[in-house]
C-alpha cells in the first residue's frame, strides 16, 4: 500500500479508538481532510470511569473527555457530533449520513464501537430498568441511586461487578443475580471468580448466583423486584441491567465488508475492502498470537486507534499487542494481560484467599492470559510471556522474577 498523501479520511464513530485514530493522523503531520462521524453529541471521552468515579461523582463530563472540545477545530477536524452514519458506500467511497449527507473519502476508519445486548427478559421495558453504555446513561443511574436505597443489578461481568461495587460505596443496599456461579467467570474462570465474589460478599452485596433472571416485576409501571429460575425473589427501587454487548456493524451491512461478531480485519486492522480499517470495540482482529477475537477494552481502544491511524497512512506492521485491562472494585485491583476463552492448566502464584494473587493461563504449555488481584506489577511483568512456552512451577514460585523467565 503507498504512503496516504493529502485526501479525506472520514472516521466513523466518535469513541476512544476513534479519537486516537485521528490524533494519531495530526501527530503523523497528515495534513489533509479528517472528518469525525460520532451519533452521540457529546466529543469522544472515556468509559471506564462511567462505572466507577463519574458515577459516583467523583469526576465531572470534562475530566472524561479524550480531549477538549476544542482541540478538534484548532487542528481543523471536521466534527459531526450527534449525526448517525448509516451506510459506508465502498464503490463511491462515501459515508451515508441520517439525514441524507455523504461524505466522501480516500480512506476511512470504521470504529463504531458496540452496544449493549438486550435479552428477551420480560419486564425489561418498565421504568427503573436502566443498562450503562454512555454517560448519559451513568447520570440516570446516580440520579436512581439518589432517590432509591436498594439496587438490583442483572449480570456480573466487568460492568455489572463494577457498578455493583459503586453503589455499594455510594451507600445503597445492592444484590445482583447472574447465570454463572460467580462473576467474572465468563471471562476469567471460576478461580478468579471466587475471589471477586467473595470481594462483594464482604462489602455486603447480596448475590444470587447460578440461575438464569426470569423476569423484572413491576407495579404501576415501575419495576420493584426481579426474580431468577431458582424462584429467587430479589426486591429494589431501580435496576441496571449488564449482559454483555454487541458489536454496531450496521453501517458495514450490504457494503461487501465481511462481518461476522464484529467487522473483520486482518492484521493490520485493514477490512477486506482495501482502504477501509475498522478498530476498538467493532472490530475482530486476526491477532498474530490469539487468532480471531474481539477485544472490548480501554487500553485495546487506544492502541488499537493508534495502529489504523498508521495502516491508513501505509504503514504495514501488524498489529500483536497482548491486550492489558483493569478494573477497580472496592479496594481490589484487577488486572489482566492476554486472551483466552479457554485453557487446559491454571497456576496460582499468591493466595487467592488473600486476594493477592496471579492466576496464569496455560494452553499446551503456553502462557495465553494472567489475571491479577492487587498484583499489577506481576501482571505487567507477565505481559512479555504471553504467548510463549512457560515453566508452571517458576510461575508458581515468589522466588522467581517474572522479568527473568522473560528474559528482560
Amino acid at each position: 500500500m503507498a504512503p496516504v498523501g493529502p485526501g479525506a479520511i472520514v472516521v466513523v464513530g466518535a469513541g476512544l479508538a476513534a479519537a486516537s485514530a485521528v490524533g494519531e493522523l495530526r501527530r503523523r503531520e497528515f495534513d489533509g481532510r479528517i472528518v469525525l462521524i460520532g451519533e452521540e453529541p457529546l466529543p469522544p471521552y472515556e468509559r471506564p470511569p462511567l462505572s466507577k468515579e463519574y458515577l459516583r461523582g467523583e469526576r465531572d463530563l470534562g475530566s472524561v473527555l479524550v480531549r477538549p472540545a476544542s482541540w478538534y477545530g484548532e487542528q481543523g477536524v471536521e466534527t459531526r457530533f450527534g449525526t448517525r452514519a448509516v451506510a459506508l458506500d465502498v464503490r463511491s467511497r462515501e459515508v451515508v449520513l441520517a439525514d441524507g449527507e455523504r461524505v466522501e473519502f480516500d480512506r476511512a476508519l470504521v470504529a463504531t464501537g458496540a452496544r449493549n445486548r438486550r435479552l428477551p427478559i420480560p419486564g425489561l421495558d418498565l421504568d427503573g430498568v436502566l443498562d450503562l453504555r454512555t454517560a448519559p446513561d451513568a447520570d440516570r443511574i446516580r440520579e436512581a441511586a439518589g432517590r432509591g436505597s436498594r439496587a438490583c443489578v442483572v449480570g456480573m461481568g466487568f460492568i455489572g461487578a463494577e457498578v455493583a461495587a459503586s453503589l455499594r460505596t455510594m451507600g445503597l443496599d445492592v444484590a445482583a443475580l447472574d447465570v454463572f456461579g460467580v462473576p467474572l467467570e465468563r471471562a476469567l474462570g471460576p478461580e478468579v471468580g471466587r475471589a471477586i465474589d467473595s470481594l462483594h460478599r464482604e462489602h455486603g452485596v447480596e448475590l444470587h448466583m447460578g440461575s438464569p433472571v426470569a423476569a423484572i416485576e413491576g407495579t404501576g409501571g415501575r419495576a420493584r423486584a426481579v426474580t431468577n429460575e431458582r424462584g429467587d425473589r430479589v426486591a429494589c427501587d431501580f435496576v441496571v441491567v449488564g449482559l454483555g454487548v454487541r458489536p454496531n456493524v450496521e453501517p458495514v451491512e450490504g457494503s461487501g465488508i465481511e462481518v461476522d461478531d464484529g467487522i473483520l480485519v486482518d492484521a493490520h486492522l485493514e477490512t477486506t475492502a482495501p482502504g477501509v480499517f475498522a478498530a476498538g470495540d467493532v472490530a475482530r482482529h486476526r491477532h498474530p498470537l490469539f487468532g480471531p477475537v474481539r477485544v472490548e477494552h480501554y487500553d485495546n481502544a487506544i492502541r488499537m486507534g493508534v495502529a489504523a491511524a498508521a495502516g491508513i497512512l501505509g504503514e504495514r506492521e501488524p498489529f500483536a499487542d497482548p491486550h492489558w485491562f483493569w478494573s477497580d472494585q472496592y479496594e481490589a485491583n484487577l488486572q489482566v494481560v492476554g486472551v483466552a476463552s479457554e485453557w487446559d492448566r491454571l497456576v496460582i502464584r499468591g493466595s487467592v484467599e488473600e486476594r493477592s494473587f496471579v492466576a496464569f493461563s496455560l494452553s499446551a504449555g503456553r502462557l495465553v492470559m494472567a489475571a491479577g488481584v492487587n498484583r499489577g506489577r506481576d501482571v505487567r511483568r507477565a505481559k512479555k510471556l504471553i504467548g510463549r512456552e512457560a515453566d508452571a512451577e517458576a510461575l508458581a514460585d515468589e522466588g522467581t522474577d517474572l522479568r527473568e523467565l522473560a528474559g528482560v
